[in-house]
C-alpha cells in the first residue's frame, strides 16, 4: 500500500530544497512537482550560481519533471513552491498546464498568484490552475526574512569595510 503524502509533506521537502539554495548563496526559494505522489520534478534557485536569470526554483522543476514525462504539458501534477511564483513562472506554469499550485508565503513585490498582480487568474487565460496558498507558510517567510537580513548586514559590513580601505 502506498502513503499518500499531504500538502504540508510536499512543502516541507520544498522547504528542504529552499535551504540547498540557500547553502548555495541563492535566495532561499525551493520547488516540487509532483504526479501519482511521486517527485518528478524538483528544483531551487540557482539564478546567480548558473548564472541564469530564468533559473528559479520552479522553472528548474518545471524543466526537471517536462523532461522525466518526455511532455511539456505536466497535466495532473501539483507544483509546491515555498514562494508565490513570479510573472515569469507564472508563465510556465499556464504553458505547462500545471493543475494545483500551492505555495508558502506570499510575495507582495512580485508575486503573481494574487499578491502583486494575479497572472494564474487571469479572465480568459487558456489554463487555470487551482492555487492554494499559506501551507508552512510561517517558515517560509522566516526563511526569507532570515537570508535578507542577513545579506543586509553583509552589504552593511562590506561598504563599512570598503570605506576603511
Amino acid at each position: 500500500m502506498t502513503t499518500l503524502f499531504s500538502d504540508e509533506y510536499w512543502m516541507r521537502y520544498a522547504l528542504e530544497l529552499a535551504h540547498k539554495a540557500e547553502q548555495q548563496g541563492e535566495i532561499p526559494v525551493g520547488a516540487v512537482i509532483v504526479a501519482d505522489n511521486q517527485v518528478i520534478g524538483e528544483g531551487w534557485n540557482q539564478s546567480i550560481s548558473n548564472p541564469d536569470p530564468t533559473a528559479h526554483a520552479e522553472i528548474v522543476a518545471i524543466r526537471q519533471a517536462a523532461q522525466k514525462l518526455n511532455n511539456y504539458r505536466l497535466v495532473d501534477t501539483t507544483l509546491y513552491v515555498t514562494l508565490e511564483p513570479c510573472i515569469m513562472c507564472a508563465g510556465a506554469i499556464i504553458h505547462s498546464r500545471i493543475k494545483r499550485i500551492i505555495f508558502g508565503a506570499f510575495d507582495r513585490k512580485t508575486g503573481a498568484a494574487g499578491s502583486f498582480i494575479d497572472v494564474l487568474s487571469y479572465p480568459g487565460i487558456n489554463h487555470l490552475s487551482i492555487i492554494e496558498s499559506g501551507i508552512c507558510a510561517d517558515d517560509a517567510a522566516q526563511l526569507l526574512s532570515e537570508f535578507f537580513k542577513r545579506r543586509r548586514a553583509e552589504i552593511k559590513l562590506n561598504k563599512k569595510m570598503n570605506s576603511y580601505q
